[in-house]
Protein backbone atom coordinates (compact mmCIF):
# COMPACT_ATOMS: atom_id res chain seq x y z
CA UNK A 1 0.00 0.00 0.00
CA UNK A 2 1.27 3.01 -0.76
CA UNK A 3 1.95 6.33 2.23
CA UNK A 4 -0.87 8.10 0.40
CA UNK A 5 -3.65 5.41 0.80
CA UNK A 6 -2.40 4.73 4.33
CA UNK A 7 -2.65 8.45 4.96
CA UNK A 8 -5.98 8.71 3.50
CA UNK A 9 -7.25 5.68 5.54
CA UNK A 10 -6.27 7.29 8.55
CA UNK A 11 -7.17 10.27 7.62
CA UNK A 12 -10.58 8.87 7.50
CA UNK A 13 -10.04 7.00 10.79
CA UNK A 14 -9.70 9.97 12.44
CA UNK A 15 -13.01 11.71 11.06
CA UNK A 16 -14.93 8.92 12.21
CA UNK A 17 -13.35 8.63 15.51
CA UNK A 18 -14.06 12.47 16.05
CA UNK A 19 -17.82 11.96 14.78
CA UNK A 20 -17.95 9.15 17.23
CA UNK A 21 -16.57 10.71 20.43
CA UNK A 22 -18.72 13.84 19.89
CA UNK A 23 -21.48 12.08 19.41
CA UNK A 24 -20.96 10.55 22.59
CA UNK A 25 -19.82 13.35 24.50
CA UNK A 26 -23.21 14.97 23.34
CA UNK A 27 -25.42 12.08 25.18
CA UNK A 28 -23.11 11.27 27.72
CA UNK A 29 -21.02 14.62 28.82
CA UNK A 30 -24.12 17.03 28.12
CA UNK A 31 -26.81 14.44 28.61
CA UNK A 32 -28.89 14.84 25.70
CA UNK A 33 -31.04 11.88 24.53
CA UNK A 34 -30.33 10.54 20.79
CA UNK A 35 -33.53 10.67 18.69
CA UNK A 36 -33.97 7.51 16.35
CA UNK A 37 -32.73 8.95 12.86
CA UNK A 38 -29.56 10.12 15.29
CA UNK A 39 -28.90 6.21 16.50
CA UNK A 40 -29.64 5.16 12.90
CA UNK A 41 -26.55 7.29 12.32
CA UNK A 42 -24.53 6.31 14.68
CA UNK A 43 -24.97 2.62 13.75
CA UNK A 44 -23.58 3.36 10.50
CA UNK A 45 -20.71 5.77 11.87
CA UNK A 46 -19.13 3.75 14.76
CA UNK A 47 -18.05 0.45 13.24
CA UNK A 48 -16.20 3.11 10.39
CA UNK A 49 -14.00 3.88 13.14
CA UNK A 50 -12.79 0.01 13.57
CA UNK A 51 -12.56 -1.00 9.81
CA UNK A 52 -11.12 1.73 8.73
CA UNK A 53 -8.43 1.65 11.46
CA UNK A 54 -7.79 -1.82 10.54
CA UNK A 55 -7.80 -1.45 6.82
CA UNK A 56 -4.81 1.17 7.85
CA UNK A 57 -3.36 -1.25 10.00
CA UNK A 58 -4.00 -4.14 7.51
CA UNK A 59 -2.42 -2.95 4.05
CA UNK A 60 -6.16 -3.14 2.88
CA UNK A 61 -7.22 -0.34 0.11
CA UNK A 62 -10.19 -2.24 -1.01
CA UNK A 63 -11.92 -1.58 2.37
CA UNK A 64 -13.53 1.27 0.20
CA UNK A 65 -16.18 -1.26 -1.07
CA UNK A 66 -16.84 -1.66 2.79
CA UNK A 67 -16.85 2.05 3.55
CA UNK A 68 -18.92 3.22 1.03
CA UNK A 69 -22.33 1.91 1.61
CA UNK A 70 -22.14 2.66 5.50
CA UNK A 71 -21.11 6.57 4.71
CA UNK A 72 -23.30 7.10 1.57
CA UNK A 73 -26.45 5.93 3.71
CA UNK A 74 -25.31 7.73 6.86
CA UNK A 75 -25.15 10.89 4.52
CA UNK A 76 -28.49 9.86 3.25
CA UNK A 77 -30.14 9.51 6.83
CA UNK A 78 -28.17 12.94 7.87
CA UNK A 79 -29.42 14.81 4.95
CA UNK A 80 -33.13 13.66 5.70
CA UNK A 81 -32.63 14.63 9.36
CA UNK A 82 -31.27 18.29 8.56
CA UNK A 83 -33.90 18.49 6.47
CA UNK A 84 -36.54 17.97 8.99
CA UNK A 85 -35.25 20.20 11.51
CA UNK A 86 -35.75 23.32 8.62
CA UNK A 87 -38.23 22.39 7.25
CA UNK A 88 -41.88 24.25 8.07
CA UNK A 89 -44.29 21.39 9.68
CA UNK A 90 -42.45 18.17 9.38
CA UNK A 91 -42.50 15.61 11.07
CA UNK A 92 -40.70 12.68 11.98
CA UNK A 93 -42.39 9.37 11.35
CA UNK A 94 -39.50 7.11 12.67
CA UNK A 95 -40.39 8.35 15.98
CA UNK A 96 -38.14 10.49 18.73
CA UNK A 97 -37.48 14.15 18.98
CA UNK A 98 -35.68 14.13 15.39
CA UNK A 99 -37.44 17.05 14.42
CA UNK A 100 -35.87 19.83 17.77
CA UNK A 101 -32.66 20.97 17.40
CA UNK A 102 -30.93 20.29 20.82
CA UNK A 103 -27.83 21.50 20.43
CA UNK A 104 -26.57 24.29 17.74
CA UNK A 105 -23.19 25.92 17.33
CA UNK A 106 -22.26 29.15 15.32
CA UNK A 107 -25.87 30.51 15.83
CA UNK A 108 -27.23 27.59 14.84
CA UNK A 109 -25.44 26.99 11.40
CA UNK A 110 -24.25 23.72 13.22
CA UNK A 111 -26.70 21.50 14.55
CA UNK A 112 -25.75 17.51 15.20
CA UNK A 113 -27.15 16.36 12.03
CA UNK A 114 -25.46 18.52 10.21
CA UNK A 115 -22.20 17.44 12.04
CA UNK A 116 -22.83 13.95 11.18
CA UNK A 117 -23.74 15.08 7.37
CA UNK A 118 -19.54 16.52 7.45
CA UNK A 119 -18.84 13.70 9.26
CA UNK A 120 -20.07 10.61 6.78
CA UNK A 121 -18.79 13.64 3.31
CA UNK A 122 -15.40 13.38 4.57
CA UNK A 123 -15.38 9.81 5.62
CA UNK A 124 -16.80 9.47 2.08
CA UNK A 125 -14.16 11.85 -0.38
CA UNK A 126 -11.89 9.90 1.51
CA UNK A 127 -12.87 6.65 0.56
CA UNK A 128 -13.49 7.59 -3.17
CA UNK A 129 -9.82 8.78 -2.40
CA UNK A 130 -8.52 5.86 -1.59
CA UNK A 131 -10.57 3.62 -4.39
CA UNK A 132 -8.54 6.29 -6.92
CA UNK A 133 -5.17 6.19 -4.86
CA UNK A 134 -4.98 3.15 -3.84
CA UNK A 135 -6.04 1.72 -7.95
CA UNK A 136 -8.50 -0.39 -6.57
CA UNK A 137 -11.53 1.08 -9.20
CA UNK A 138 -14.29 -1.06 -10.04
CA UNK A 139 -16.69 -0.35 -13.06
CA UNK A 140 -20.10 -1.32 -11.65
CA UNK A 141 -19.10 1.80 -8.72
CA UNK A 142 -18.27 3.95 -11.61
CA UNK A 143 -15.50 5.71 -9.97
Amino acid sequence: MSDATRATLAAGTLVALAATSGSLYFSLGLGLTPCDLCWYQRILMYPLVVVLGVAAVEDRPDVWKTVLPLSLGGLALSAYHSYLQVAPGATCTVGGPCTSIQYSMLGGLLTIPRLAFIGFALVTVLAVAVARVGGETDDAWGI
